[in-house]
């Protein structure tokens, strides 16, 4: 009985992340939409912030609560899906282009700054604060990056045909959303916590799998919905940029509240997280495009990893 209700508690945290995620992104963007923002800044920067907020709410949540192994775990395991599970399914659904300088600057920046954090892991095992001002100084090079490529017009100027709603109504949708990722991250890593101790799952498997998987959902619908409708540059960005905020948020948010443990085996999930960026440059990098071939590849090497964190236990 206790386990059927923590189960429930889990999916209404996991509803509730998705409808906060899916309010605020959908009021940002149409705000940045009405402020001329271009398509893929959008993309990389105010969806992928968005729907990066459940991951965030999650990995502060279970560091304060000393859940050490669902932070990382949380982290990482979404960058692994969001690219191998989500971009796969996506690319499924239909081909899906990446800009040039997603290809050129992004992800070789999301690969390099995934080494930083397994660089940082593997040295005393755990994220300090000190490291988590250097993610965060990671984080405003990015931003000012992004605010470059705006400037100079490169993301392109496509805008979305929104149904114009009132500013009030846009900003009540961000609160909104906010609260409801607060409190449904609260049922998330609580209800997550007491089900892997009454299965006996560790902390990192439970984040790696699960909670890597719910606080994905956000990512795993923008994709696909942004796919159909066209907008494949907020596809490619969303998954990307929030990777990137990802690493530099959420664990430099986290660990300049308390430093976050990272223990070995995240070294070799970590490790994995950069062959994944790997394989998708390797995808893309010919003609700047994801076939539903190479979205097959990314889910078949995404079923490897998945047994092998059930063979790991």
């Amino acid at each position: 009985m206790v386990a059927i209700l923590q189960l429930g508690l889990l999916i209404l945290g996991f509803v509730m992340l998705m409808k906060g995620a899916d309010w605020f992104v959908e009021g940002a963007s149409q705000t940045a939409d009405r402020l001329g923002v271009p398509q893929l800044v959008v993309g990389l920067t105010i969806v992928a912030m968005g729907t990066s907020l459940p991951e965030a709410a999650v990995s502060v949540n279970s560091a304060l609560k000393g859940n050490a192994g669902i932070t990382i775990g949380n982290v990482v395991g979404s960058n692994i899906m969001n690219v191998l599970l989500i971009l796969g399914l996506t690319a499924v659904v239909c081909v899906i282009p990446v800009q040039k300088s997603t290809v050129r600057y992004e992800i070789p920046f999301t690969c390099l700054i995934t080494l930083i954090l397994v660089g940082m892991g593997a040295f005393d095992h755990q994220i300090s604060r000190a490291e988590g001002l250097i993610l965060w100084g990671l984080m405003l090079i990015y931003l000012a990056y992004l605010l470059r490529m705006t400037k100079k017009g490169n993301a392109g100027q496509e805008e979305e045909n929104h149904k114009k709603e009132p500013w009030w109504k846009l900003i009540l949708m961000m609160i909104v959303g906010v609260a409801f990722i607060k409190f449904g991250s609260d049922f998330t890593v609580d209800s997550a916590s007491e089900l892997a101790r009454m299965m006996k799952m560790s902390d990192r498997l439970i984040g790696l799998t699960i909670i890597a998987f719910g606080t994905s959902l956000p990512e795993l619908v923008t994709s696909v919905t942004a796919a159909r409708k066209g907008k494949t540059d907020i596809a490619v960005g969303n998954i990307v940029g929030s990777n990137i905020f990802n690493i530099l948020f959420v664990v430099g948010t986290a660990a300049l509240i308390i430093p976050v443990e990272y223990t070995a085996n995240f070294v070799i999930d970590g490790l994995v997280a950069v062959a994944t960026m790997v394989l998708l440059w390797l995808c893309v990098i010919r003609d700047h495009s994801i076939k539903k071939t190479e979205g097959a590849i990314l889910l078949i090497a995404y079923l490897g990893y998945f047994a092998y964190l059930i063979m790991q236990g």
